[in-house]
C-alpha cells in the first residue's frame, strides 16, 4: 500500500496505466488515455482497514470512473480506445466492480475499535447517520458542501441517543492533511477543543449524552501536488487542488501556466463568485433530417452539425446561461429562465458573451457584457413547440432554437 501511494498514484487517487504498474516514480511518462483502471481502485479497497481508504480516498469521491480515466492533457474518455462502452456489446470486468463500488461509498465512513473503552474512527466527512452499537449511541453527521467563495468545510456531529449507563467511549475525528491547523477549529457543546496537526486524529473520550454536539470547521486552501516522478525535467508537472478537490483546467491548446511573477496560487486562480450558476446548455435546431447546434467558431456564432461527445466541437457548442440581473432568485432548471433577460457565456471563453453585432450582421463573441447587444430575453419558441425557446435581442430580432 505504501509503495503504491508513494510511487504509483495520480493526484486523483487512482493508479495504474493500461492495467499495469511500471517503474516507481516515473508517472510523467504514463499520462495517456488508458490510466487508472477502476478495478485497481476497487482492489485497493480490499487492503487493510482504514489506512487503505485514506490512501485512495480521492478516487472515491463521489465515485470512480468505470474502466479507464485518461490523465493525459487534452485527452477524452469519449475519444479513447475503450470509450464509454456500449449497452449491449461491451462487458469489461470494471462493469461489475464499478457497480459494486457505489455500494462502498458508505461503508468506509466509520471504523470501530474494540476494547475496554470502545472507539469510533470518523474517516470521511460525509453526511450520514450511524447506530454505533458498541458505543450504544446514535450518531448523526451533517456536512455543509464546500464552495469556492466560502473556503471552509463545516461538519456537525450530533449524539441523538444516550449511551448505556456509565459507558465511556472515544470518538476519533480525522484532521485531513489538506487543512491548516492554524485555522482548524473543533467545538464540543460550545467549548473549543485543542486540535492536533493535520494528518492526525482528534480524540474525545467521555460518557456521551443525547444532545451532545461537536462542530468541526476546517479551512480549505489552494495547493499544488507534484507528480510522482523524481526526474528533475518533470518537476513542473503539478496538480492544483482546492482542499480535497482536484481542479481541472480548460484550455484551447496552451498547456502551460505562466507563474513567473506569481507569488502564490491565488495570484492566477480566482474563486467563482457566489452569483454564478452552473446552467450549461447547448442550443440546437432541427432542420430537415439534420440537427444543427449554435456554435462558437473563431469568435463568430454559426449553426453547425450536432457534434460528437468528447470533441472540441462539443465544447464550442456549450454555453453558460447567465442572468442579467444577478440579484434575481436562483433557478433550478434552464426552463426557469423563460421571460428573463439572459446572456450566453461561451464555455471555453469565460468572461466573454454572445453579442448581436448590428443590423444584418451575425452574432459574435464580445468581451463586454455592459451593452444592450449582449442581452437577450429567453422566450417560448416562436414555433409554438413546448420544448423550444427563442432568443429575443434588445433590438427586437429573434433567434429560434
Amino acid at each position: 500500500m505504501d509503495i503504491v501511494n508513494s510511487s504509483h498514484s495520480y493526484a486523483t487517487g487512482g493508479t495504474s496505466v493500461s492495467e499495469f504498474w511500471s517503474d516507481p516514480k516515473r508517472l510523467a511518462g504514463t499520462l495517456q488515455n488508458e490510466n487508472e483502471e477502476s478495478c485497481t481502485t476497487y482492489n485497493m479497497l480490499k487492503g487493510p482497514d482504514k489506512w487503505c481508504v485514506l490512501g485512495i480516498q480521492r478516487g472515491r469521491e463521489p465515485g470512480v470512473m468505470i474502466y479507464m480515466l485518461p490523465q493525459g492533457r487534452g485527452r477524452s474518455k469519449a475519444r479513447s480506445y475503450h470509450g464509454w462502452g456500449t449497452k449491449f456489446n461491451s462487458f469489461w470486468c470494471c462493469y461489475g466492480t464499478g457497480i459494486e463500488s457505489f455500494s462502498k461509498l458508505g461503508d468506509s465512513i466509520y471504523f470501530e475499535e474494540e476494547g475496554k473503552v470502545p472507539g469510533l474512527y470518523l474517516i470521511q466527512y460525509i453526511s450520514s447517520s450511524l447506530n454505533w452499537k458498541s458505543g450504544q449511541v446514535l450518531l448523526n453527521q451533517k456536512v455543509k458542501p464546500a464552495n469556492s467563495w466560502n473556503p471552509r468545510l463545516h461538519v456537525t456531529l450530533t449524539i441523538l441517543s444516550e449511551g448505556g449507563a456509565g459507558l465511556t467511549s472515544t470518538l476519533y475525528l480525522r484532521l485531513p492533511l489538506w487543512t491548516d491547523s492554524n485555522g482548524a477549529k473543533a467545538v464540543l457543546n460550545g467549548q473549543e477543543l485543542s486540535v492536533p496537526t493535520p494528518g492526525n486524529f482528534l480524540s474525545i473520550t467521555r460518557k456521551w449524552s443525547a444532545g451532545d454536539k461537536i462542530i468541526i470547521n476546517l479551512p480549505i486552501s489552494l495547493r499544488i501536488e507534484a507528480i510522482k516522478d523524481d526526474r528533475p525535467e518533470h518537476a513542473s508537472i503539478q496538480a492544483i487542488l482546492y482542499g480535497p478537490y482536484l481542479l481541472a483546467g480548460l484550455t484551447s491548446g496552451d498547456w502551460d501556466i505562466k507563474t513567473e511573477s506569481a507569488a502564490s496560487l491565488s495570484d492566477y486562480i480566482t474563486p467563482i463568485p457566489d452569483a454564478y450558476n452552473s446552467h450549461l446548455i447547448s442550443l440546437s435546431l432541427e432542420s430537415g433530417n439534420s440537427t444543427l447546434v449554435l456554435t462558437n467558431s473563431n469568435h463568430s456564432i454559426t449553426m453547425e452539425k450536432f457534434p460528437e461527445s468528447g470533441t472540441d466541437s462539443s465544447l464550442h457548442a456549450t454555453f453558460r446561461l447567465v442572468l442579467k440581473d444577478s440579484t434575481s432568485l436562483r433557478f433550478s432548471e434552464p426552463k426557469d429562465f423563460i421571460g428573463k433577460l439572459v446572456m450566453l457565456e461561451p464555455f471555453n471563453f469565460p468572461g466573454m458573451v454572445v453579442a448581436h453585432q448590428g443590423e444584418d450582421e451575425s452574432l459574435g463573441i464580445s468581451d463586454s457584457s455592459d451593452g444592450r447587444d449582449s442581452v437577450f430575453r429567453l422566450v417560448p419558441g416562436l414555433d409554438g413547440k413546448a420544448e423550444t425557446v427563442s432568443l429575443e435581442s434588445q433590438e427586437g430580432c429573434f433567434c429560434d432554437l
